[in-house]
């Protein structure tokens, strides 16, 4: 192929053949002759010498594909190789390149054909200052300023280059240059900034060529967050800005400017010239859009520019109110200007676009928490006047005063908060218990996936909303009551206007004081069964039963104390369970077993005028009210059955109603067992597994919901389910065995696992929320040791359950050391087996290897005498099981690892094998856990590797330890105690793993961690210091470094949302007084 010549760079290069492998390249010939091309490039630009051709090729060639090439090879040696060339080549390039750039923007014609080009040697220009300004390159700024003077192109791209080296110093610097080097280029910036701002001042005021004005207010955009402020209040540069501001061509840009002074924020000074600044910015404005537009509508219409003029509008508003609406309370004309802003962002809040309103709503919630918290905090002064930035010397002539000034400030905002709370309620998103939507169609159906952006969306309107309602009830109230008429009447009935309506009203749950609340609801859930009657239409009915379900799932506190509502309410869910619409069946289901948590103990008690308990009447008609529910809805109605039979303090009441309960699924048991009894052959028909596996279900969800109560009814089935469990076994094994390896995955292998599954799992779930009584273990635990735990030692891997180890697990954490003697029957059926399956790589049987952790774990709290008595290759497999586990890049195996190892780690402390366990493992542990430590896959793990260290130093120092941790026969040098062992074995250990850091450094980390090691925060800090400094962390994301600190914070929140009534919906709240 000719393309070969190009590999030899000892002549001037071919430009004309370079620029046909260029087009081979980039064209639609064959796909050889593409990759040929590819491969001859990459030579090319892997070629250390290639950048000395770049002039040549420039200046020959006429293809921009060509000569984007060169300037890529060119980029690769400015980034890596600039400091290492010689001097009289780096100022060849230089000037070079600043010789084409000028030449091509001098001339209008040329600067517009070669635009895309003069844009890469601006980039490539702006790489080479990065390195050569401004200490080898010192007149760069005024060389470039003077050359924008002398032609409008020039100046246009000389514009273009202040931006890119703005952009590059204060937007992209991070991790691309040192911190002193970025310090460098910004005080140079600082410096020079006069002769920039000059010229941009001059082209505003003369020039009259659009593009040059545009490109001015660009580059000023990039510059105004950082020059200093005397460049922007005392120069004529506002007002410039003022001026451009009503032409429509500069408009948008004009309005980023402006932005961007408006967020600025330093102290008072500069307050008059704010005032100036919206005052004057409100008049043109009003000019532009004045105030009677409809936004929403504008908007909807509008080109992109217009568009984009209302996000940058909202832009505007958000950044100068956050930073000066207190400037703008001091005066009647300043307040005036305000109002009318206010009302503007109100506006554009409505618009439909989410970004928009994304940024209003970010605003809405400062403004109203800073609102509600001065009122919220009216009864402590001081901290009010904090709050408002008021600086009085707090007298008690004062505090009224202050009252007052508060009182004052919430009138001002009443009328803006009022339209406030209508967007909410007009605008509310969707929470999560709502399961019935609208799709693009316009068809209501069952919502299939969770859309997260609105979940977070409707977690911020909420609280606004709920400050809102604080700030005044009546409003409030008022408002939802009046779009509720609306609805009724027919005036404003739409799926959305009703939507958003009822999910404003379910949000604010909670804020108001109990009986203002009950007299709301009962008008609210008066009117919504109404307009479920007279409404015709399924699609309809639908979405009132859908916002009916959710209002009342919200308010708990309301239906205990109203009986007769709680019956309409919980008769209405019964109704709803027999609508065969999408989604109404799930979510009647869902609300029932919420209300039934939080109501439950109203349902077994005789209301006045009824003459017995609800719970009785409703097992009575069960089989018709469950008659039209799918399986998985069947198991949630009993389960909320079972939470209403948990409340009867009766026991013999309770019995007989857990009987009638489960009579229907204990009648299909009965008759599906006596069937197997004649022959076991019917077990094996899909239709019956299916029925077995739908019995077994609705026991979990009974027992999930019952917990010790629901004795009676498991020890009816336990010992035939364990038979089946057994038979479903060997034919699982036998299928798997006959059929090879893809059997498993066959959907009858499957279903007959699901059984087992369900089993184990209906096993777990009743002793996990079985009071803690031993003589149920003993009933339980024993008779499942042959069918269950032998069975998983017998089966192929592919057929082991991964629950028989979670429901050991939970035997043990229940049952504590009682389980001790079985401690070793459980380890010889699944310990080796199990780790067989887990060892061979990092994937496979995911669920096993967590399972098998969280059981070790179990063994090693309650049941640590039985780990003792261990062989030590038992032991050692143990021990090499838990540094695999934490070796684990998956978290939650990494995380129960490390908490395993902690709790081995203490029982041997205190056990009488403390000398033999740590002088075998101590070293390996140390290293292991250094090696997560830092290594950047294992950060989530940091807060356990520090404890884990923590406990190893200080037991070092602590002279638990009677006999010497290094082997004598192996180490000559006789240490005077362990603690001098144990520094001089980490000062090795880390020196050779981090060849980058001196001798000193690694020493110092390590003294410092001896010395700290008994304060845990200084100890932690310590070691995420020598993490950055080590290099290994510094340019990625540390944030998993700080988890602890953040979880923290996080909890500090819930204690103030807590503070707050609503903030926290009700039926978040874990409450034990349910329901007195």
């Amino acid at each position: 192929m000719a393309a070969e010549k190009l590999r030899d760079l000892s002549q001037p290069i071919d430009v004309t053949l370079l620029d046909a492998t260029v087009a081979a390249f980039y064209g639609t010939g064959s796909k050889e002759e593409r990759s040929a091309a590819d491969q001859i490039l990459r030579d090319l630009q892997n070629n250390a010498d290639m950048w000395l051709q770049v002039v040549h090729i420039l200046q020959n060639t006429k293809n921009l594909n060509t000569k984007f090439f060169a300037l890529q090879v060119l980029e690769g040696v400015i980034k890596y190789r600039w400091n290492a060339l010689p001097v009289e080549q780096r100022d060849g390039m230089k000037n070079y390149i600043s010789d084409v750039i000028v030449q091509l923007s001098s001339n209008e014609a040329s600067f517009r054909v070669e635009r895309l080009y003069v844009n890469k040697l601006n980039i490539i220009l702006v790489q080479i200052l990065k390195h050569e300004w401004p200490a080898k390159w010192r007149s760069f700024i005024p060389d470039l300023v003077s050359a924008a003077r002398t032609s409008e192109t020039i100046c246009e791209n000389c514009m273009a280059i202040l931006k890119l080296l703005s952009e590059e110093v204060f937007d992209f610097s991070r991790g691309e240059m040192t911190q002193q080097k970025i310090k460098e280029l910004k005080q140079s910036l600082n410096s020079e900034f006069q002769l920039i701002h000059e010229l941009c001042l001059f082209v505003l005021s003369v020039s009259q060529r659009t593009e040059l004005i545009r490109a001015t207010l660009s580059t000023l955009h990039a510059f105004l967050s950082w020059i200093p402020l005397g460049y922007i209040f005392e120069s004529p540069l506002l007002e410039t800005l003022l001026k451009f501001f009503p032409v429509p061509s500069y408009r948008n840009l004009t309005l980023q400017c402006l932005t961007e002074v408006a967020a600025l924020n330093f102290g008072d000074y500069y307050n008059r010239q704010y005032i100036e600044m919206y005052t004057v910015f409100m008049g043109r404005l009003q000019t532009i859009l004045p105030p009677s537009t409809n936004i929403p509508e504008a908007y909807a219409h509008g080109s992109s520019e217009e568009q984009a003029f209302i996000q940058n509008l909202a832009l505007f508003f958000t950044s100068f109110y956050k930073s000066h609406i207190r400037v703008l309370e001091s005066t009647q004309e300043s307040i005036a200007a305000l109002l009318m802003g206010l009302e503007y962002l109100i506006n554009i809040s409505y618009v439909d676009d989410n970004e928009v309103f994304k940024v209003c709503l970010d605003y809405w919630n400062s403004l109203v928490l800073e609102l509600f918290e001065t009122h919220h905090n009216m009864d402590n002064p001081a901290v009010s006047a904090n709050m408002m930035g008021l600086q009085v010397p707090l007298l008690s002539g004062v505090v009224d005063g202050l009252g007052a000034q508060l009182m004052q400030r919430r009138q001002l905002y009443s009328g803006p908060m009022s339209k406030l709370r209508m967007l909410m309620i007009c605008r509310m998103a969707k929470p999560e218990e709502v399961l019935i939507v609208e799709d693009e169609n316009g068809n209501i159906v069952r919502e299939t996936m969770k859309d997260n952006d609105v979940l977070v969306q409707y977690k911020s309107m909420r609280e606004t909303l709920i400050y809102l309602s604080h700030l005044d009830h009546d409003d409030t109230e008022k408002q939802m009551l009046k779009k509720l008429s609306r609805q009724l009447s027919g005036e404003d009935w739409s799926w959305n206007n009703l939507n958003t309506l009822c999910w404003a009203i379910g949000s604010i749950s909670g804020s108001m004081m109990e009986d203002q609340e009950n007299r709301f609801l009962v008008m609210v859930i008066r009117d919504l069964l109404n307009l479920c009657e007279i409404t015709k239409g399924k699609d309809n009915k639908a979405v009132i039963a859908s916002n009916i379900m959710y209002v009342v799932g919200q308010y708990p506190r309301f239906l205990r104390a109203h009986w007769k509502f709680l019956k309409t309410v919980v008769n209405k869910l019964f109704e709803f369970m027999h609508e065969t619409h999408p989604g109404v069946q799930d979510m009647a289901c869902d609300t029932f077993l919420k209300i039934v948590q939080k109501c439950k103990r109203k349902f077994v008690i005789v209301q006045v005028g009824e003459s017995e308990p609800f719970v009785s009447e409703l097992l009575t008609s069960l089989p018709t009210t469950v008659a039209d529910l799918e399986p998985h809805q069947i198991h949630t109605f009993y389960e909320s059955v079972g939470n209403m039979i948990q409340a009867e303090p009766d026991p013999q009441k309770r019995d007989e109603y857990l009987q009638r309960l489960m009579d229907l699924p204990n009648q299909k048991w009965a008759e599906i067992i006596g069937q197997a009894r004649q022959s076991v052959e019917f077990l094996k028909d899909q239709d019956v597994i299916r029925t077995v596996l739908n019995i077994l279900q609705t026991n979990t969800s009974v027992a999930s919901s019952l917990g010790t109560y629901f004795l009676p009814q498991i020890s009816l089935i336990f010992l035939d389910m364990l038979n089946v469990y057994r038979m479903y076994s060997e034919l699982i094994s036998s299928s798997i065995a006959g059929g090879g390896p893809y059997t498993s995955k066959t959907s009858y292998v499957k279903l007959l696992r699901s059984v087992k599954r369900e089993t184990l799992k209906l096993i777990e779930t009743f002793l996990d929320k079985a009071e803690d009584q031993p003589q149920i273990g003993k009933q339980f635990v024993p008779p499942m040791m042959e069918p269950v735990l032998l069975d998983y030692a017998r089966n192929l891997p592919d057929a082991r359950e991964s629950e028989v180890l979670s429901l050991f697990a939970t035997i043990i954490n229940k049952y504590k050391n009682t389980m001790i003697e079985d401690v070793p029957c459980i380890f010889e059926a699944v310990f080796q087996c199990t780790l067989e399956m887990i060892t061979k790589n990092f994937e496979d049987y995911p669920e096993h290897r967590l399972k098998f952790f969280s059981l070790l774990r179990a063994i090693a709290t309650y049941c640590f005498p039985a780990l003792i008595r261990l062989s030590s290759q038992h032991l050692k497999l143990v021990m090499d099981s838990i540094i695999w586990a934490f070796r684990h890049t998956e978290r939650n195996i990494a995380e129960t690892g490390l908490n395993l190892l902690l709790e081995m780690l203490k029982n041997f402390q205190a056990s009488e094998f403390c000398n033999q366990f740590y002088r075998t493992y101590f070293l390996t542990i140390e290293q292991e856990i250094f090696a997560v430590l830092t290594d950047t896959f294992h950060k989530p793990g940091f807060k356990l590797h520090v404890l884990v260290l923590q406990h190893l130093f200080c037991l070092a120092e602590s002279g638990v330890l009677t006999e010497p941790l290094w082997d004598a026969a192996t180490v000559t040098y006789p240490y005077p105690n362990n603690v001098a062992f144990v520094r001089e074995y980490t000062i090795k250990l880390l020196s050779s793993s981090f060849p980058n850091m001196t001798a000193a450094e690694v020493t110092q980390f390590v003294n410092g961690l001896f010395d700290s090691r008994n304060d845990l925060s200084v100890f932690k800090n310590h070691i995420r210091d020598f993490l950055v400094q080590s290099k290994e962390f510094s340019a990625q994301d540390n944030k998993d470094l700080y988890a602890e600190e953040a979880a923290a914070q996080r909890e500090r929140e819930r204690q103030r949302m807590l503070t707050i009534p609503g903030l926290i919906a009700p039926n978040e709240i874990q409450d034990e007084m349910v329901d007195s």
